[in-house]
């Protein structure tokens, strides 16, 4: 008669393999909506870093040709993150006649005296910015935002 030894078994039981992947569930659960969050803020923050480029831009214009008249951002619209096309697009710039903002600063009729920037994001879950010449500073939830800021919030 054949007597069979067992020695140690050596793997892992279901149970604990069981109990890792609930750990990694839990730790997923909470570290994705945390990158996410982390990825909008990092790209709302780049938008208005653009802006805030733009305004200073508009502003040198103004002290050499004494208006806003005449100036263009390349390309038209500046999209972000730079280069980027199609659905990797999140945030559209555009600079706007600030009296009237049909027009562009460089369409025929703009009075070219005041402007607004307006930075539309491409996601509802990333917030659209406004900024005038005027000191109107805005931000709303989602892919629009009004001239007059209303129903935004202060940035």
């Amino acid at each position: 008669m054949k007597k069979i030894n067992h020695l140690n078994s050596q793997g892992f039981t279901l149970i604990e393999l069981m109990i890792v992947v609930v750990i990694m569930a839990i730790l997923a659960a909470i570290a994705i909506p945390s990158y996410q969050a982390y990825i909008r803020k990092n790209l709302e923050s780049t938008a208005m870093q653009q802006i805030q480029t733009i305004a200073s831009e508009l502003e040198r214009h103004k002290a050499r040709n004494f208006n806003y008249l005449g100036f263009a951002t390349l390309p038209d619209p500046v999209v972000l993150p730079k280069g980027s096309t199609g659905a990797e697009i999140k945030f559209k710039l555009k600079v706007y006649d600030g009296d009237t903002p049909s027009k562009s600063l460089t369409d025929t009729g703009a009075a070219g005296q005041t402007w607004v920037i307006q930075a539309l994001s491409q996601d509802a879950k990333l917030h659209s910015f406004l900024i005038s010449s005027t000191g109107n500073r805005c931000k709303k939830l989602g892919t629009s935002i009004s001239l007059d800021c209303r129903g935004a919030e202060i940035w």
